[in-house]
């Protein structure tokens, strides 16, 4: 029978198929996307394959043939095989459990490690905070008590400069008081002065006395 090829586009949700390949190949191909989904047809596998109805049919069979027998055969698989490979496959299990249980007890060991090493860090970073809060409300307390006594020694000061400037501004008032009192008896000496001046003229004889007789 001559392999027709009929220019069909591919089944809905079936991807494209080679249309170089042979005609067996693309059915096969086909029925073998078709039945991820679903059950595969010769109309679906014809549309797929892009592929005449008969070579469809043929091959669709013929596929159908081969997967039942793969089947059958895995149905008649003797029963020792099929127990050795249930110990292999509990054997391969026991090891995948044991590798990992060993991967776990590690990555549990690293884990304590570094939980351990976060823990001491964490409390080495505690004990720093701890000293530097300390040392910090010493230095206040320091600064703070430094600040009373420089604020006690300017009071002082300024207690010590008012009472100069009141001590000054008595001493002041005492020189002007002293000097108006200078100049008062100064004022005085020199009106005694004159007043014993008048007096001493009006008590002393006038240039009147007689020339001696000849």
């Amino acid at each position: 029978m001559t392999e027709e090829a009929v220019p069909t586009g591919p089944s809905a949700g079936v991807g494209p198929v080679d249309a170089g390949a042979p005609v067996k190949e693309r059915v096969y191909a086909a029925a073998e996307k078709i039945s991820a989904e679903r059950n595969p047809t010769v109309s679906s596998v014809r549309e797929a394959a892009g592929v005449s109805n008969a070579d469809a049919t043929r091959y669709l069979r013929k596929w159908r043939e081969e997967k039942a027998a793969a089947g059958s055969r895995i149905v008649a698989t003797p029963q020792s095989v099929l127990e050795q490979a249930a110990r292999l496959a509990g054997s391969v299990w026991a090891d995948a459990v044991a590798l990992a249980a060993d991967q776990h007890a590690v990555v549990e060991a690293q884990w304590a490690r570094d939980s351990q090493d976060k823990d001491t860090e964490l409390a080495e970073l505690v004990a720093d905070l701890d000293k530097v809060t300390t040392d910090h409300a010493a230095e206040v307390t320091g600064l703070r008590a430094e600040l009373a006594a420089a604020t006690d020694r300017a009071g002082a000061a300024e207690s010590r400069a008012t009472q100069t400037e009141e001590a000054a501004a008595t001493a002041h008032a005492e020189i002007s008081t002293l000097n108006s009192d200078l100049a008062a008896a100064r004022a005085r000496a020199e009106t005694l002065q004159h007043a014993h001046d008048a007096l001493i003229q009006r008590i002393t004889p006038e240039n009147t006395a007689q020339q001696p007789r000849q």
